[in-house]
């Protein structure tokens, strides 16, 4: 792989600093892409998740489901009602919310359960799981008024949680490596630094076996692929250990994972030849991993196939996997639909902008495409047996 240069523009410029003493100080002078995108999303005083007070929303740079309404975090609510029944309404029921951004999901739940179930309401303990320091105090701000307990994972007890855990478009910020098959071998892309003060990528032996298991993981055999030579994508190892993490604090209950992404043979399709990684600057979409370093964030699609299959290995068992547009419309999206044409409580113009935010969210060319994945632990057979009425057929009348 021949080095590319790449220009410095608009970047953080501690941040850059503290990325070109992580290179200097290893041992080949060169990190893993993992290493770069952990810095630059993660690093607690100057990576983007650390250091924008608001970069999710209308004003920040991408908006997740829960921005456009109040419906997915209440549709999301019936799901989570329904897995409290299939358990028999236990007194005690933990929600654990992997990744809460600003707090507004766990606000659309929290709030409409109170409303609506409030037997329900009443039996929850709500977690929040957190990296992000400034987002953990915005969340406090917004969630004041219910009872919610911010943790880390090691303060959580082996095999404790029984209920759900959950994540929206989490997975996707995980840092990932980044391969490139070179004389038919798996290389591993590495950034570095020039005498000119330019970060470059340049590929090495990859950094641990565990890339090529990975593959193997999967049932993905890139060296078979036709025309592979250049070939680019991304491993997540980091979604792995997520998985084992999760599974040993669950006890009896689900791990629902909502993302945009695809199963492994489409993810790893023989033409999409640079990978998935992207970037996003105020709702705009790049492919420049080096650009504005710190002040846009960098995600890379989720591998479904590698969630399920680390997830057996872990002692989860797949229940589902379906588009949110389904999901949605199986958990009554549809019935909020018919109800507007129904309704005259609204003006026209609020109905068609109603109506405009509910079908955003099953757009098949955008958030209706996302993978909603569901896998179980300590389930019964009896259990077992009822489907979740999010994986369903929606009804099509």
């Amino acid at each position: 792989m021949n080095q590319s240069e790449i220009t410095i523009n608009n970047n953080n410029e501690n941040l850059c600093k503290i990325i070109y003493q992580s290179i200097s100080e290893s041992l080949k002078k060169r990190i893993t892409f993992a290493e770069y995108m952990d810095l630059v999303l993660y690093h607690p005083q100057y990576g983007y998740y650390a250091s924008h007070p608001v970069n999710i929303g209308k004003q920040g740079d991408f908006l997740t489901s829960s921005h456009w309404s109040a419906d997915f975090g209440e549709l999301l609510a019936e799901q989570f009602v329904q897995m409290w029944d299939i358990f028999q309404r236990p007194h005690n029921f933990t929600l654990v919310e992997m990744g809460a951004g600003q707090g507004i999901l766990a606000e659309q739940v929290l709030g409409y359960l109170k409303q609506k179930y409030l037997d329900f309401f009443q039996t929850i303990e709500y977690l929040i799981i957190e990296k992000s320091e400034v987002l953990k105090e915005e969340q406090k701000q917004r969630l004041h008024s219910y009872k919610v307990r911010w943790c880390d994972w090691d303060e959580i007890s082996h095999s404790s949680i029984m209920g759900c855990l959950f994540s929206n478009e989490l997975v996707d910020a995980f840092p990932v490596h980044k391969i490139i098959i070179e004389n038919r071998e798996f290389r591993e892309v590495y950034v570095s630094s020039d005498s000119d003060g330019k970060f470059v990528e340049i590929s090495g032996e990859t950094s641990t076996p565990r890339i090529a298991e990975y593959f193997n993981l999967v049932g993905i055999d890139l060296l078979a692929f036709p025309d592979v030579e250049g070939y680019q994508t991304e491993v997540n190892l980091q979604a792995l250990d997520w998985i084992n993490t999760v599974s040993s604090k669950l006890q009896k209950g689900y791990l629902l994972t909502i993302d945009y992404g695809y199963q492994a043979p489409r993810y790893y399709n023989p033409t999409r030849r640079q990978g998935t990684l992207q970037c996003y600057y105020q709702h705009h979409r790049n492919n420049d991993l080096y650009w504005n370093i710190g002040r846009q964030d960098i995600t890379a699609h989720v591998d479904f196939t590698a969630l399920e299959k680390q997830g057996i290995l872990s002692g989860l068992e797949n229940l589902g996997f379906t588009q949110q547009a389904l999901f949605l419309m199986a958990l009554g999206l549809g019935d909020r639909l018919n109800e507007l044409s129904n309704n005259q409580g609204f003006s026209i113009q609020e109905v068609l902008r109603r109506r405009e935010v509910l079908h955003s969210l099953i757009d098949p060319m955008g958030l209706g495409n996302f993978g909603v994945l569901v896998q179980g632990k300590g389930l019964s057979e009896e259990e077992k047996k009822q489907t979740l009425k999010g994986f369903s057929m929606p009804p099509m009348g």
